[in-house]
């Protein structure tokens, strides 16, 4: 597996958002370039009849049953809300708009 080149790092952090320094890319492209190959190491690994599991050794998982009940009141749930209108929450707007 190629390792990744700057313009891969500088992607990922603009898809994450982030501003990195030249010296943080590339100590990140090191970095992820040594994850995905132990990635590609383990990929590497045949497991074809290996059953899929969640845990090293059995367990079962303690569920609680699924069932329908009341849900809290609108009055309970707005009660600590620092600010609410017609039954809902009030919160500053975030994306756009104006209001």
């Amino acid at each position: 597996m190629a390792e990744l080149t700057a313009a891969d790092v500088s992607e990922i952090a603009h898809l994450a958002m982030l501003s990195l320094t030249a010296e943080e890319a590339e100590r990140l492209r090191v970095e992820l370039s040594v994850v995905l190959e132990a990635m590609a190491a383990l990929a590497a690994v045949d497991t074809t009849g290996v059953i899929p599991m969640t845990h090293a050794q059995p367990m079962d998982l303690r569920l609680r049953p699924d069932l329908v009940e009341p849900s809290l009141p609108v009055e309970a749930a707005l009660a600590g809300a620092p600010s609410h209108a017609d039954d809902k929450f009030v919160v500053p707007v975030v994306i756009g708009g104006d209001s």
